[in-house]
């Protein structure tokens, strides 16, 4: 029952209008939301709809023009820029659609990245960004740098990174707006299955209806008004499918092990 589960996010009246020259235009106008503890929450909207304007203003991007924010009881539009960025530091995580890794640095060393800003020694930084890094099938590219990755890899670097700290909100703004469909069910796959682990709440702004699946909320934006908000009860979208590199996996176990069994036995 949702009266009894916890909300996270409240959106209360929100309006953002932004001035261009002498013109006004209303990005987003009387929005109302809530978005519960653990739930994936789809934006879904058309270029132009006010879909990332709406994320930009819940992450504290932006401030807005009217109306209140709250992530976990606090109004984030009312904190200083040194408070957000600590608050965001502790609760939240980001994923982008242009992936936005350090190109000098190797992917567990952008996973580790946010682990710095905590304090978090050497030591555990690089284990807990290999153990990410692992999660999401980049075990073996830890030491590969963004140039060396196709596009699917650098963003499960880039998943990898926004979950490494266990933030309890992750933002994800068109995570697979650069990806053809087979690495956008991948990623989607992964995002799905770490969330649903640890009970994390994952809010996703997307054109595309093919994402909205995976969600359990889905809110149409239109025009900077939320058309409609669709609530999906008990979504298993997961279950019914594998995620590709554990395929790929589980193919050369089987090919190692057929292997060995012909030269001899299991070592």
């Amino acid at each position: 029952m949702t009266e009894n589960r916890e909300v996270i996010i409240e959106v209360k009246d929100l309006k953002k209008v932004y001035r261009i020259g002498t013109e006004k235009v209303v990005a987003l106008n009387s929005v109302d939301l809530k978005i519960f503890r653990g739930e994936i929450c789809c934006i879904l909207g058309t270029s132009g709809s006010g879909k990332s304007t709406l994320l930009n203003m819940m992450a504290g991007l932006e401030k807005p023009t009217r109306g209140q924010i709250l992530i976990k009881g606090e109004a984030i539009e009312k904190m200083s820029e040194r408070h957000l960025a600590n608050f965001r530091q502790r609760h939240i995580g980001f994923i982008f659609q242009s992936y936005n890794l350090l190109a000098a640095l190797t992917a567990q060393e952008n996973v580790a990245l946010p682990l710095i800003f905590r304090g978090v020694p050497k030591i555990r930084r690089e284990r807990l960004a290999q153990k990410y890094l692992k999660m999401v099938g980049l075990g073996d590219r830890s030491k590969h740098k963004p140039t060396q990755m196709s596009g699917g890899q650098q963003q499960r670097v880039g998943i990898a990174r926004a979950f490494v700290g266990a933030p309890e909100i992750i933002f994800a703004d068109e995570p697979t707006g650069n990806l053809d469909t087979k690495t956008s069910t991948e990623v989607m796959n992964i995002m799905w299955k770490m969330s649903r682990e640890k009970e994390q709440t994952i809010v996703i702004v997307t054109h595309d209806p093919e994402i909205a699946v995976y969600a359990d909320k889905v809110i149409h934006i239109r025009d900077g008004l939320i058309q409609s908000i669709e609530v999906i009860e008990d979504n298993d979208v997961y279950e019914k499918r594998i995620l590709p590199f554990e395929t790929e996996k589980a193919s050369d176990e089987t090919e190692k092990a057929s292997d060995n069994i012909q030269e001899g036995g299991i070592q």
